[in-house]
């Protein structure tokens, strides 16, 4: 318990050193068969539909999050809505509560919840031509919900004894190496993962029959296939993640061309809508730039090499100095280089830009702690409490804060609170050390 006694006195002097933050945050890491919706098969599912949507409501925000929030622009938003609203009403199962939104994340994905929570990234967004390719990736997301997806793998997950309950959503902190784990009960990890290939077949031919019948060329698929295609040869770097997720082959795409060319060719004449889709993403494709300087610095952060990075990032300022992604990304590059006076001072400057979303209110709580403000560490980690509630390593670092306030009474709710949720892992040790010590517990 020696290394507890040491953590508590330098709490008291207020002078935590950097391995001792990094060991905090390393210690905050924390239904059956059913019917297809499509063909009517029986299918071996871990939830029931009710379920599916108590996921998305529970699990969605904490990823979308992760992905640094929903673009600041309300406009287009509403377009990706508006087009997502127009495939939906023609799926097999429109009575799911759909939802769209841009994400902040510069790598290239689009991913669903089970509930039909739809993230699409700023950063595949820039890449496509048209509405119909948009309609494309809308389609093949809608295609895994229809397709009840996720709640097979969570059925599957279940029969092969698969832990869903310590799946990891949150992620790290990216500049503290990866040490932190804010402990999510259902993990997006499990539920995101890679789809098989069948799986990706099915939510093709899906959302290509979405499109269609929504009234869309069916050749969108095909452009947004061979997309794909050509930048996994270009970039692979920059789609890795949407491989990760999303399996890819030149094989799905010539399976949509046949489709397109036989079964829907009569479609092929209708208008792809590049026009309205070039008005509506007319500001986010100005900062093309800005998205493509992140997404090379992100790729060398991935690779530890983080002074290429960090002239990445500052690309990305010079060109879009209040971009929000931009200011949070240099504030985990110079965090992870030691450089955390400068990593809070651009922390800060996210949380300004967007004060809604909650990522740079943790980073800047995190690198507050560090640099022995436990004052602005608490009203940071507490913001981020108040737009995304209940996680229970965020509970524990408060109450360090506290305790680094010397509010041993708070500290100690903190404390309790978190061994509600979690009663195992070094930091369960230090809250049940500094209760005893404190006398509330025996």
């Amino acid at each position: 318990m020696r290394h507890h006694d040491d953590l508590a006195l330098s709490l008291q002097r207020n002078r935590l050193t950097r391995r001792q933050v990094l060991g905090l945050f390393g210690a905050a890491a924390l239904s059956g068969c059913a019917s297809s919706p499509v063909g009517g098969g029986a299918i071996l599912v871990g939830m029931s539909e009710d379920e599916e949507k108590n996921v998305d409501r529970k699990v969605a925000p904490q990823q979308f999050s992760q992905d640094l929030g929903p673009v600041q622009d309300a406009s287009l938003n509403g377009y990706l809505g508006s087009v997502g609203q127009r495939l939906d009403a023609n799926t097999h199962r429109p009575q799911m509560p759909y939802s769209y939104r841009v994400l902040n994340a510069n790598y290239v994905n689009a991913y669903t919840f089970p509930g039909g929570a739809v993230g699409v990234t700023r950063g595949i967004l820039v890449d496509l031509d048209n509405e119909a390719e948009l309609a494309a990736l809308l389609g093949h997301e809608l295609g895994h919900v229809n397709a009840r997806h996720a709640a097979q793998r969570q059925g599957q997950a279940m029969v092969t004894q698969i832990a869903v309950s310590g799946a990891n959503l949150i992620g790290s902190a990216a500049g503290y190496g990866g040490l932190v784990d804010l402990g999510t009960k259902l993990g997006a990890s499990v539920l995101l993962s890679s789809y098989s290939r069948d799986n990706e077949r099915e939510a093709d031919a899906l959302g290509q029959e979405y499109m269609v019948r929504a009234g869309y060329p069916a050749s969108g698929m095909v452009g947004l296939q061979q997309l794909l295609v050509d930048q996994q040869k270009e970039a692979p770097s920059m789609l890795q993640t949407m491989f990760a997720t999303h399996p890819m082959s030149s094989e799905r795409r010539d399976t949509a061309k046949q489709l397109a060319e036989s079964k829907y060719a009569a479609t092929n004449k209708r208008e792809v809508g590049r026009e309205r889709f070039m008005d509506n993403t007319a500001a986010l494709r100005r900062i093309k730039p800005t998205i493509e300087a992140c997404q090379k610095g992100e790729t060398a952060m991935a690779g530890k090499q983080y002074g290429k990075a960090e002239e990445q990032f500052r690309a990305a300022l010079k060109s879009t100095p209040r971009d929000y992604a931009a200011n949070l990304l240099m504030a985990k590059c110079l965090s992870v280089q030691e450089k955390d006076a400068q990593a809070l001072e651009y922390a800060r400057t996210a949380t300004a830009i967007y004060p809604q979303e909650a990522q740079a209110h943790k980073l800047a709580g995190v690198l507050a702690l560090g640099q022995r403000d436990p004052a602005a560490a608490y009203e940071q980690l507490d913001r981020y409490d108040r737009l995304l509630p209940g996680e229970a390593g965020v509970t524990f670092l408060k109450g360090i804060a506290q305790e680094g306030m010397g509010n041993k009474q708070e500290a100690a709710r903190l404390f309790s609170s978190y061994l509600t949720q979690s009663k195992q892992g070094k930091a369960a040790e230090y809250s049940q050390s500094r209760l005893r010590s404190w006398g509330y517990l025996k």
